[in-house]
């Protein structure tokens, strides 16, 4: 290939692809190498790809004695879509075992960003409503504090969303939406109703945490991408921090109305196995609704979920410590959850990332701010134990796909560049061609 217009619109393609891919949460290893197999199998070898958080970028020269040819984007906008995720995965596989050409390719991705959402906002609103009263009875809460929050989920949602619109950084959404929660639950304990308000926080906080990326942040560590899984770090780090300020706001707030908001750390410990496993599956179920999963992979989730989350809680009720409990149940996720999204033909990072929500260490978090909060160092420990379940959670994901992945009939012979487990896109554009032959 050796007309630069062709280079041109072969590379505009792999940058529109990785982009649809890095902006709803692909870990960077798999964007870079997904890009590399779009442009090899289109003809460009030893095309240079370079991927960081915020930009693509793509050069490719046809000889020493010929210029190179350097395009670039940048990613601008992160709202997680699986819908699009998995449409695009599915281009790609399509592409390169020769079913499309690249300009059909490459009319499919622009048709694919600019179509809207699949669901309506209204059920994605209900989705979070469902997702809050999923934690609520995964963490043992009665039939008051599932309504209370669901009736939080949802307004968190419509809250973060007019947020949003403001254009204002993620930081204050994150306060906006913890400080929310924590008030509703300042206003619930100032009620006569025998309600446990730490159920209603600890539910808000585990929705919060659910959109950070761990696993992405993770990945990107694992798999020497250090600038994208730094910049990945800091943009968890600082949302983290924005629910820490929005709980402590809201606890002062309750403190100067003279609210009582009887705060036990021990209260939100996690009920019987049965409601323990009904409330994960709900919970990731409505998380992969509102995340705009297909409807094909939802029930799977919340079956793979609960049983997961289950074998969690029968871990740590045998004194398994929590990190280490977290991340065998991530690896059962991550070893199941390839098999699963092979089933139903969508990306393994539509599963795991909705089966560990049930997972997040929310519990953990509201419990050290309620030792900081009466000046016990103890919270301290608890939050290093909520950074090493999440971080066990993510690692355990990866390593479950590292397992699972070679067992798989197209993966028996890994690509040598490949840098690590994939979550999103073909494993090897000769893979993809084999499957048609």
């Amino acid at each position: 290939m050796t007309d630069s217009k062709d280079v041109q619109r072969t590379l505009d393609l792999a940058l529109r692809i990785g982009e649809m891919l890095l902006s709803n949460g692909a870990g960077a290893a798999d964007v870079t190498a997904t890009m590399a197999s779009v442009t090899h199998h289109l003809g460009l070898r030893q095309t240079l790809v370079d991927v960081t958080f915020t930009s693509l970028t793509l050069s490719h020269q046809e000889s020493v004695d010929d210029l190179p040819i350097v395009m670039r984007r940048h990613v601008t906008h992160r709202e997680v879509d699986y819908a699009d995720l998995t449409a695009v995965d599915l281009l790609v596989n399509a592409l390169l075992t020769g079913e499309i050409d690249r300009e059909e390719a490459a009319s499919r991705v622009a048709r694919i960003a600019s179509t809207g959402h699949p669901r309506p906002r209204w059920a994605i609103t209900a989705s979070w409503g469902l997702t809050g009263a999923g934690v609520a009875l995964l963490l043992g809460g009665d039939w008051i504090v599932l309504a209370v929050a669901g009736v939080a989920g949802a307004a968190i949602e419509v809250l973060q969303r007019r947020i949003e619109r403001l254009r204002l950084p993620f930081f204050y959404s994150q306060v906006a939406g913890a400080l929310l929660a924590t008030l509703i639950a300042v206003a619930v304990a100032a009620t006569p109703a025998e309600v446990n308000p730490s159920l209603v926080v600890t539910a808000a906080i585990i929705m919060l945490l659910a959109g950070l990326g761990f696993i992405g942040a993770i990945q990107d560590a694992l798999t020497g991408f250090s600038i994208t899984a730094n910049a990945r770090i800091m943009e968890v780090m600082i949302a983290t921090v924005g629910i820490i300020v929005g709980v402590s706001a809201g606890l002062q707030v309750g403190e100067w109305l003279g609210v009582d908001f009887a705060l036990d750390p021990g209260a939100s410990g996690l009920s019987q196995l049965p409601q323990v496993m009904a409330g994960a599956g709900v919970t990731a179920a409505a998380f992969a609704l509102s995340a705009y999963s297909p409807k094909r992979i939802v029930v799977p989730i919340g079956l793979l979920a609960a049983v997961t989350s289950g074998a969690y809680a029968a871990l740590t009720q045998a004194d398994v410590g929590r990190p280490a409990a977290a991340g065998v149940a991530a690896f059962a996720v991550g070893f199941v959850g390839y098999s699963v999204a092979r089933r139903f033909r969508v990306p393994p990072l539509v599963v795991v990332v909705s089966c560990i929500v049930p997972l997040l260490p929310g519990l953990s978090i509201f419990r050290a701010l309620s030792l900081l909060a009466g000046e016990n160092l103890l919270g301290l420990l608890w939050m290093i134990t909520a950074g090493g379940v999440a971080v066990a959670l993510a690692s355990g994901v990866l390593l479950g796909q590292y397992v699972a992945q070679p067992l798989g009939r197209e993966a028996r012979r890994l690509e040598r560049r490949l840098a690590g487990p994939r979550l999103v896109g073909p494993l090897r554009a000769a893979a993809a061609r084999r499957q048609k032959d």
